[in-house]
């Protein structure tokens, strides 16, 4: 059990099985890392390369002594256990969530502070949002705050790993729903990125009625495969050519994955410094920085996240997500979601759609075009994020 003071007992008859969760992995888990990070064998690389040909050499050397020598993974489980952890089955489906309350909260069914779920996509975890957390829960000089939610998704982290087909975005929707009305939220907003987006998106088409708002970091992704879109303007003909572009240039992993999750799991289940390379090369494309990825995250940071896919060994499981939804995908809303939506965009993110294609799919009530930041922006600009999210839920409550 966490250590730290609990808070308010859940509220709803439902919450009879939600249990503390701590996290505590054995000692032998990370001193097998430690060794197989030793015993790595190292693949060569064309000089002067960079990060032309993937994950560069050198760097992932750097990190991964580190991770070796440097990295204090009980330390780092200690600032993570500071965190209100909980584990609790939502038809049938075991989830893993942290859940901390706002200032002016003394329970979620009295709360004056406004919900919010958070959700993360890959190749992060539930970490994305470790800097955002207190930003949210502390009272803005408007005098909000947020209950803030945010569950690892199925086949991440610290939650079940789905053994049967048909765990995609439609599915995972279902859960998280039914876990914040576990939680006693009738109402609430929600807001995504990546995968977050998508799931953001499928439950505001089946749950209307308990969603106040969304708010998002992109359009989610599955809205660039419409067959059919009329009267296009030039901006979103642009659009969808920067994500064929980018699809043929950068979109190698997302194939593999939708396709043959199996087989690239058992080199990155297996391999740390396989993995390390894996998910690296992502944070280095697509985070916003000037050719130093630590000028944005620590290593630690890093560490941290691959340090959830290790230990908990959910590369594999979290790859199937892709597969999930390439070969049942999502249901695309046939008319614009009538519900206020925020979109915070960042430069550096991958392919941006113009404000014209996002109106054809949501109801904007604030569009935010952010100077920097790139796709994890909850990890890269947690402020800017946190402002931006404060902004829309003040427009909500006039």
């Amino acid at each position: 059990m966490n250590t730290q003071t609990m808070p308010a007992p859940h509220s709803t008859a439902e919450a009879a099985d939600i249990e503390p969760f701590n996290i505590a992995i054995s000692p032998y888990i990370i001193e097998d890392l430690r060794e197989r990070l030793g015993r790595a064998r190292w693949p060569d690389e064309i000089e002067d390369s960079g990060w032309q040909y993937g994950a560069n050499l050198e760097y992932l050397r750097h990190l991964c002594t580190h991770w070796a020598h440097g990295f204090d993974w009980k330390e780092q489980e200690d600032q993570l256990n500071a965190l209100h952890h909980y584990r609790t089955t939502v038809d049938g489906f075991g989830l893993h969530f942290i859940h901390e309350r706002g200032a002016d909260s003394a329970s979620a069914a009295s709360a004056a502070s406004i919900p919010i779920l958070l959700l993360h996509g890959w190749p992060d975890s539930f970490a994305r949002f470790l800097k955002v957390i207190p930003l949210l829960t502390a009272k803005s000089p408007d005098g909000l705050s947020f209950d803030v939610v945010v569950p690892s998704i199925p086949g991440f982290g610290f939650s079940d790993k789905p053994m049967k087909a048909g765990m995609g975005i439609p599915r995972i929707a279902e859960l998280f729903a039914g876990l914040m009305k576990k939680l006693g939220y009738q109402r609430y907003l929600v807001h995504g990125g990546d995968w977050g987006s998508s799931i953001a998106e499928a439950m505001a088409m089946r749950f209307p009625d308990r969603i106040r708002g969304l708010h998002l970091t992109d359009v989610p992704y599955g809205n660039r495969n419409r067959s059919e879109v009329p009267d296009m303007t030039e901006a979103e003909k642009d659009y969808f050519r920067r994500g064929q572009q980018w699809l043929m240039q950068d979109g190698a992993y997302g194939l593999l994955q939708s396709t043959k999750p199996q087989t690239l799991a058992y080199a990155v289940n297996d391999s740390p410094i396989g993995l390390a390379a894996w998910i690296i090369d992502k944070f280095y494309a697509w985070t916003d920085h000037p050719g130093n990825l630590e000028q944005v995250y620590t290593r630690d940071e890093l560490l941290v996240n691959l340090t959830i896919y290790w230990i908990t060994q959910t590369s594999g499981s979290s790859f199937r997500l892709y597969y999930e939804t390439m070969h049942s995908p999502q249901k695309l809303p046939q008319e614009r979601i009538d519900i206020p939506t925020a979109i915070c965009i960042a430069p550096k993110d991958m392919v941006n759609a113009p404000r014209e294609y996002a109106e054809r799919l949501f109801t904007i009530r604030q569009w935010t075009e952010l100077p920097v930041g790139g796709h994890f922006l909850a990890m890269e600009r947690p402020a800017l994020l946190a402002a931006d999210i404060f902004v829309f839920a003040g427009k909500l409550n006039h």
